[in-house]
C-alpha cells in the first residue's frame, strides 16, 4: 500500500457567515459547498464565494453534469443549480448517519459516516445497488479516472484513501496534516481534490498524487464530472 503526506495547495475560507463546511462537489466551473441551511458556490481562481441557495445542506454533496444532490439528514435531495428548487427526493441508504456523496456512471456514491460503509445508490428510488465495508469512519467521497476515493476524519487525524471499489481494499492513504479534517472530497477531475474542512469554516485544496504504476485493472467506474 502507498502512503504519503497530503500537499495543501491553498487554503480558501473561513467564509463570513459559515461556521461549517460539510461536503463538497465541483461543477467543472464552481466548487460547491454544503454549510447547513445552504449551499455555496465558491470560485476556486479568487477563493470567494458568488452566490448561495437556500436548501438544507448537513453532509454530502454531488453533481450529475446537470443537477445537485444534496444530503439533508436522512435524505437526498436533487436540486436544479440555476433556480435553487428540490425537484426529487430519495432516502439515504444510511438512515441520517450519511456523510459523503459522489456521483459516477449514472448512480450515486453515499458515505456511511460511523457506519463505515460506502453504498452505491440508484439515484431514482435510493435502492442500495451494493455496499463497500470500509475500517475507518467514511467522510467524503469521490471519484476520478476510475479510483474511488473517500476521506476518514477521526480524533485529530485525517486521511485521503483511494480504495479498491470491489473489495474496498486501502490502495493508497494520503495523510493530511494534523487538524486538518476532511470533512467533504471532491475531485477536480484531474490533479486537485477540494477536501471541505468541517468546523475550520475552509475548503483545502490538497494535490492529488501521480500514479506510479498501471498494474491495476481499471474501474469501470468514470470519473464524478
Amino acid at each position: 500500500m502507498k502512503q504519503s503526506a497530503a500537499e495543501i495547495i491553498r487554503e480558501h475560507g473561513p467564509f463570513p457567515g459559515i461556521d461549517q463546511v460539510h461536503g463538497v462537489t465541483f461543477d467543472g466551473q464552481h466548487v460547491w459547498f454544503a454549510s447547513g441551511d445552504r449551499l455555496n458556490a465558491l470560485d476556486p481562481a479568487s477563493g470567494r464565494t458568488t452566490r448561495s441557495i437556500d436548501v438544507a445542506a448537513h453532509a454530502g454533496t454531488a453533481f450529475d453534469g446537470q443537477h445537485l444532490f444534496q444530503i439533508a439528514e436522512d435524505r437526498i435531495q436533487k436540486i436544479d443549480p440555476k433556480t435553487g428548487r428540490v425537484l426529487a427526493m430519495i432516502p439515504a441508504p444510511g438512515g441520517g448517519g450519511d456523510s459523503g456523496l459522489a456521483w459516477a456512471e449514472g448512480t450515486l456514491w453515499v458515505g456511511q459516516h460511523r457506519g463505515r460503509k460506502i453504498h452505491q445508490v440508484d439515484p431514482q428510488t435510493g435502492a442500495v445497488l451494493r455496499t463497500i465495508e470500509s475500517n475507518r469512519v467514511v467522510t467524503g467521497v469521490t471519484w476520478v479516472d476510475g479510483e474511488l476515493w473517500h476521506g476518514t476524519w477521526e480524533g485529530d487525524e485525517s486521511e485521503l484513501r483511494r480504495v479498491d471499489p470491489r473489495t474496498g481494499e486501502v490502495l493508497e492513504r494520503v495523510e493530511m496534516p494534523p487538524g486538518a479534517g476532511v470533512s467533504g472530497l471532491e475531485s477536480d477531475g484531474a490533479n486537485q481534490f477540494f477536501c471541505g474542512g468541517g468546523s475550520s469554516g475552509k475548503v483545502r485544496v490538497a494535490r492529488r498524487p501521480r500514479r506510479v504504476s498501471a498494474t491495476e485493472p481499471p474501474s469501470s467506474a468514470l470519473s464524478d464530472r
